[in-house]
């Protein structure tokens, strides 16, 4: 050779691109196939283009090879054998044939097996024309069946729990069901019983299935064993129609599908979203399209007439609307007007309310939230992402039950310690569904978080911990009878603590972030909530717009609520029921609801995706979007926007940090763009909690998933399912105050007294009551003075 040959060759070499060591070269059906070291050969396959039948598989669950409808012929350098496709990992050299003779003949049998005793509801089950189990019996099936014995009967449906039912002889004994509610839920309540022939699915004789996320296991049952009481019998799916939407009901952003028919919403299901939902969703978001059908929706503006609200054309109602803003800027100036809410509507509809106020209204107190949220200033901080929590080294969580108010957000952190990629610090004044896979949870009451997080520093097991790896900190209001500053200064603590940490803001309403984002926030000069709600007490509010939120129910400080609402002259309202709030109002306009109109939301993490009109809105009900461009027009002002397309573009024309969510790029983003504004982070503001009385109780007071919200009430599936209104205690608290669980007591706060039965709790901590909000039964925020760092409550018994 040459030294010319030579060093050719060797450049050659140089060039050639480096091997990836995660490379594994396999051949399917013929065909060479470049697959990931530790794939399965289902999911390679599947990559390739080759679907292998299954019915126990599922990609975001663990592989049992139960069904055996995935045998394949594989043939790793000892000849070809039939095996399990989703339990064998790939290798070199693997030679794999879908599609032979036997492997074949082998899904030709599994298919008779499990047909032997399935019975002929096809033209009766919900999942008839969507299941897999009658769409591979023609696919894969012999076509004809030897077995002529009767089929096994058993009674049907039974109610597994609120929302499921099952017909137990069309369970194909998959196993998808159990290992969704143990692996992924970590509500084990459903399991098999007996064995052979005799095996069923089934729930413990004392415990229901009792889930927030059971209608996962509907979605996912490759039959119709599983079916949900709020959909079975509504509709069959050649009826449906559907589009892709992102729900609302919290702010995690999860991916769904809308289906309706004639025109009626009838059924949502979760789609996979890799950055946020895989597929999942809570029970809440799942089942609460009944509210949007329900009768009790507003389908028309209304005006108040002889002290009497009564129906009216838009013309009217948006141009009295338009009387009441103008008559209360003549008496008290732009400044006596206040904007609350809009966390409920589109990242459209909060852009043009918030134009709408600050520059055509020209009042700087507008305030997106009723205070269960953080501060503002949250967003302010590096934000991290769900999947960079999801995969963080260490998780410091000083938040809400994320259970409750979070579902799937939930489920991706449970997912992260169970997977051992994350652990968990958190910080409670009551444990959370997230305390049992918590690597260190840290006890707390009341207006301590920053010294529990001092505390914390002194550890050494901790601060070896927090030096492994990422740090993500997940941050939000975990108690309404605490000040909401106490949520930044924990996360500035945790920040010393760890620094160069992201936050990941616990924010709990559907499109809170988009509504902060798009300027639905106060201006210059312009008033917190509290701080409008006491200068509306005080007289000096002469209009106030609600949008879409209901102080009385939502705002903690019930008393402070009351004498807001009464201390406004004037009131317009924008909902899509008739509220507590909205009752009083001067002006209520309808307000179309989730998938009656378009746009678009942004999740915690800042991710915008789409939101679709799947239905025509209820009665002569708009999006706010446009009653905001009306009511500009009518106060003199132009907001230069014809259509919700024309909304998107002006938010990525002129939001910051919002230029890559136009119209198109989202139309080919299915998983949404990331977007982040520019508000300055949040400091520590830390005020000195008084000393309290040793018989005193520091009160808690936070959400669980089911309670009295509009979604909820108005959905009758979900109705009934609210816990109700009870003071928790620690046992030994009980003993302490002399009473005993069950029991009746007093208690009694600054502002008021009340009586709760008592439940003993040991997820409790000592010192601290705990009482959950919105609930049927007395009202905790009579107890509550929002101005307090804290709220402090003696308990007695009778």
């Amino acid at each position: 050779m040459t030294h010319t040959e030579s060093a050719t060759e060797s450049a050659t070499e140089q060039a050639a691109p480096p091997v990836d060591p995660n490379e594994v070269r396999i051949t399917i059906n013929g065909r060479e196939v470049v697959s990931t070291k530790g794939e399965l050969v289902i999911a390679a396959a599947q990559h390739a283009g080759d679907y292998i039948p299954r019915f126990c598989y599922h990609e975001r669950m663990s592989s049992v090879a139960m069904c055996r409808m995935c045998l394949v012929d594989i043939d790793t350098g000892r000849g070809p054998a039939l095996q399990p496709s989703c339990i064998v990992t790939v290798a070199p050299g693997m030679v794999v044939n879908t599609r032979s003779a036997a492997a074949l003949s082998a899904q030709e049998g599994v298919i008779e097996l499990l047909l032997a005793n399935h019975p002929l509801d096809c033209p009766v089950c919900d999942k008839g024309g969507e299941c897999p189990l009658q769409d591979q019996s023609f696919s894969h099936g012999p076509g004809e069946s030897r077995y002529i014995e009767e089929k096994r009967h058993f009674e049907k449906p039974i109610p597994i729990s609120d929302l499921v039912l099952l017909d137990r002889e069309r369970c194909i004994l998959c196993d998808r069901c159990t290992r969704f509610a143990d692996e992924v839920a970590g509500d084990a309540l459903i399991h098999f019983t007996n064995r052979g022939n005799d095996t069923q699915i089934t729930t413990f004789a004392d415990e229901p299935f009792v889930s927030y996320f059971s209608g996962n296991t509907v979605q996912i049952c490759p039959v119709g064993a599983l079916t949900a009481k709020p959909y079975r019998f509504k509709a069959r799916p050649w009826d449906l129609e559907q589009t892709e939407s992102t729900c609302t009901t919290c702010s995690v952003g999860c991916r769904t599908v809308v289906q309706s028919s004639h025109d009626e919403l009838l059924r949502y299901q979760g789609v996979d979203s890799d950055p946020v939902n895989w597929g999942w969703l809570c029970d809440r978001g799942r089942f609460n399209f009944e509210a949007v059908n329900s009768p009790d929706r507003l389908s028309s503006p209304m005006v108040r007439v002889d002290d009497e609200l009564q129906p009216t054309t838009w013309n009217a109602a948006v141009g009295r609307a338009a009387e009441l803003i103008s008559e209360a800027k003549a008496a008290g100036g732009a400044g006596s007007i206040a904007v609350l809410g809009g966390a409920r509507g589109t990242n459209e509809d909060a852009y043009a309310w918030a134009r709408l106020a600050h520059d055509v209204i020209g009042t700087p107190h507008v305030y997106p939230q009723m205070g269960d949220g953080g501060q503002i200033n949250l967003l302010g901080f590096d934000r991290a992402t769900i999947d960079e929590a999801a995969n963080a080294a260490t998780i410091i969580l000083i938040a809400p039950d994320l259970k409750e108010e979070l579902p799937v957000l939930y489920l991706r952190l449970r997912d992260a310690v169970q997977k051992r990629r994350s652990r968990i610090i958190e910080f409670a004044q009551k444990h959370s569904g997230l305390t049992a896979q918590a690597w260190k949870t840290i006890d707390y009451q009341a207006g301590g978080i920053t010294q529990a997080l001092a505390a914390a520093s002194a550890d050494p097991d901790i601060v070896a911990q927090l030096a492994k790896g990422k740090v993500v900190i997940v941050a939000g209001r975990a108690n309404l009878a605490e000040h909401p500053r106490e949520v930044c200064n924990g996360v500035v603590a945790a920040l010393e603590l760890a620094p160069g940490a992201k936050v990941l803001p616990a924010l709990r309403r559907g499109n809170i972030v988009g509504a902060i984002e798009m300027g639905l926030i106060p201006g210059d000069g312009g008033m917190s909530v509290l701080d409008i709600a006491n200068a509306a007490a005080s007289g000096k509010i002469e209009c106030l717009v609600l949008l879409g939120c209901d102080p009385l129910a939502d705002f903690p400080d019930t008393d402070l609520a009351r004498r807001m609402m009464a201390g406004a002259p004037r009131v317009i309202a924008i909902d899509t029921f008739l509220t507590k709030s909205s009752t009083p109002a001067d002006v209520v306009l309808a307000a179309a609801a989730y998938g009656e109109k378009a746009g678009t939301t942004t999740n915690i993490e800042g991710r915008v995706t789409t939101v679709s009109e799947k239905v025509t809105p209820r009665g002569t009900s708009r999006p706010d979007w446009m009653i905001a461009v009306e009511l500009a027009e009518l106060l003199g002002g132009d907001l230069g926007v014809s259509s919700v397309d024309d909304l998107t573009n002006a938010i990525a024309a002129n939001v910051a940090g919002f230029g890559g969510a136009t119209v198109a790029a989202l139309a080919s983003a299915r998983d949404g763009v990331v977007c982040r504004g520019s508000l300055p982070a949040a400091t520590a503001r830390p005020s000195p909690i008084e000393e309290r009385n040793s018989y005193d109780y520091r009160l808690v007071v936070s959400r669980k998933l089911y309670d009295n919200a509009t979604g909820t009430a108005k959905s009758p599936s979900l109705a009934h399912l609210p816990m109700g209104s009870e003071l928790h205690l620690h046992p030994l608290d009980i003993e302490r105050v002399g009473s005993s669980d069950g029991a009746d007591v007093k208690v009694t706060s600054k502002r008021a007294s009340m009586v709760f039965k008592v439940v003993a709790d040991e997820s409790v901590v000592r010192g601290s009551a705990w009482v959950p909000f919105n609930q049927p039964g007395p009202n905790v925020g009579e107890l509550i003075d929002v101005s307090d760092s804290v709220t402090d409550v003696r308990i007695e018994s009778f």
